[in-house]
């Protein structure tokens, strides 16, 4: 059962009926990390419902009808997590892996006209030679830029292109998500930043105290 787990250790960021289901299949390892992705083929076939077998995901996948940020992909147990867009442009459909209030990885499918935009948390940065600068994105994504963006920004991406659109600060007023922790999936707005401490008010109106790293910067 190594390409499997049981459902009831699978990662609470996976919406499935853990009663209903004993196992599950294991991503492999990829970009994202494991709390925060899910296998291609369960997304396929049990979130998305294009299929109602792992044989049918496979056929899919085979004639290369699945896209995820742009790129073909036939592996049913490749990791995709959050902010990625799933096409299928046979069908003309388009997904992206968000995550809802209860912290729990779910699929929306977008318009046309916005599958190829994405939301990109800057992880890292480093100056390679020539002073061009590297950033290291949370979805193992790395892009050459000489745009001023810094650790904990996020960046709207185009995937088609493969270049940045736009830079989304880590500031005050700045409209967040949290990824982790127990207020995973609470929305709302920045309001303070004190060394590695963030306070922001959700969209009841109250103020929260969480880390700095677990925010991610949506508008």
């Amino acid at each position: 059962m190594k390409n499997h787990l049981k459902s009831i250790a699978a990662p609470r960021t996976w919406k499935l009926d853990r009663k209903k289901c004993k196992f599950i299949m294991r991503p492999n390892p990829g970009a994202h990390k494991f709390e925060l992705g899910m296998p291609l083929g369960v997304v396929l076939r049990d979130h998305i419902k294009l299929a109602s077998t792992m044989s049918e995901v496979e056929k899919m996948l085979n004639n290369n009808e699945i896209l995820v940020d742009g790129k073909r992909k036939n592996d049913r147990r490749e990791i995709v997590g959050l902010f990625d867009i799933i096409a299928v442009p046979l069908l003309k459909k388009y997904f992206t892996i968000e995550m809802d209030v209860k912290g729990r990885l779910i699929l929306s499918e977008v318009d046309e006209k916005n599958a190829n935009i994405k939301i990109c948390k800057v992880t890292g940065k480093k100056v390679l030679k020539g002073k061009k600068v590297q950033l290291n994105l949370y979805d193992g994504k790395n892009i050459l830029t000489d745009k001023d963006v810094k650790v904990g920004d996020s960046v709207i991406f185009n995937v088609e292109k493969r270049q940045i659109e736009k830079i989304l600060p880590l500031k005050e007023g700045a409209e967040i998500l949290l990824t982790k922790g127990k207020h995973a999936g609470s929305t709302g707005k920045l309001e303070s930043l004190k060394g590695d401490t963030a306070i922001y008010v959700n969209n009841e109106g109250e103020k929260i105290e969480t880390t700095k790293k677990y925010l991610y910067i949506r508008k």
